[in-house]
């Protein structure tokens, strides 16, 4: 993704809300905005090729 891999990590444990779309920690349970239930990882975008 960036320049910075330990920077990637971090950003990519993060959990997104599937209602309100909030970031929220890697280890919440619900949503820190909404408090819907429903959380998904944040998705790894692919390495771009030229």
């Amino acid at each position: 993704m960036g320049k910075f891999p330990i920077a990637d990590k971090a950003v990519l444990k993060m959990r997104i809300c599937l209602k309100c779309k909030a970031r929220n920690p890697p280890g919440a349970t619900s949503c820190r905005k909404c408090n819907y239930g429903y959380l998904r990882p944040k998705k790894a975008r692919k390495k771009e090729t030229k």
